[in-house]
């Protein structure tokens, strides 16, 4: 039997997701802080850990027209643009040493990391198969939306797949009881990152 080789995905933790920002959903701020305390507490699990952001330039119909009349469904006010401060990694995980940064989301929503793609145009799936990776631990913002596309999206890839209950918030409880039930359904372990 192969062993295991697990990756850390840290999803959009970035300004623009938490309190102030474009699109804050609240406890951002506290869950940012708390990735960063587990990842450095325990770097040693990991074989590799990754970083995703929303990079967006021109996502089309994903950005609200106008902005101030998003729906909060298919359209969304302007959030994570390329190369603003509120789309770069939060603060608190400047000491994370992330093994590769996946950008997504440039000119479509993009909610996904397997979306995207690092600076030398490798996306989420090669970057974790160049690495031999056969298991992650999904964490990051928002639990309803991006990380659990995500999330369903390694399962879909093969991958035995964990979200860390207590490292991701959603947007509305309501929606988080939604996208855990249904990554639950698809294969995903739902586990406190104390018994990761």
């Amino acid at each position: 039997m192969a062993d295991t080789r697990r990756a850390l995905i840290v999803v959009d933790v970035q300004p623009t997701f938490c309190e102030g920002g474009e699109l804050p959903v609240d406890g951002g701020n506290a869950v940012a802080l708390a990735i960063a305390g587990y990842a450095a507490a325990h770097r040693d699990r990991y074989d590799l850990v990754v970083t995703t952001q929303d990079w967006h330039v021109e996502p089309g119909r994903h950005f609200a027209t106008p902005p101030d009349e998003p729906d909060f469904v298919d359209t969304w006010p302007p959030h994570g643009r390329a190369g603003t401060p509120t789309a770069a990694l939060h603060p608190a995980l400047s000491g994370l040493a992330a093994d590769a940064a996946v950008k997504k989301g440039q000119y479509s929503a993009g909610y996904s990391g397997f979306d995207g793609s690092t600076g030398d145009d490798r996306d989420l799936r090669t970057v974790l198969a160049d690495a031999g990776i056969t298991d992650v631990d999904v964490v990051g913002i928002a639990e309803s939306h991006c990380v659990r596309a995500t999330a369903l999206d390694a399962l879909a890839a093969g991958l035995g797949t964990r979200v860390l209950t207590d490292l991701t918030v959603p947007v509305s409880a309501e929606l988080g009881a939604a996208a855990r039930a249904e990554m639950a359904a698809a294969g995903a372990l739902l586990v406190p990152s104390e018994k990761a």
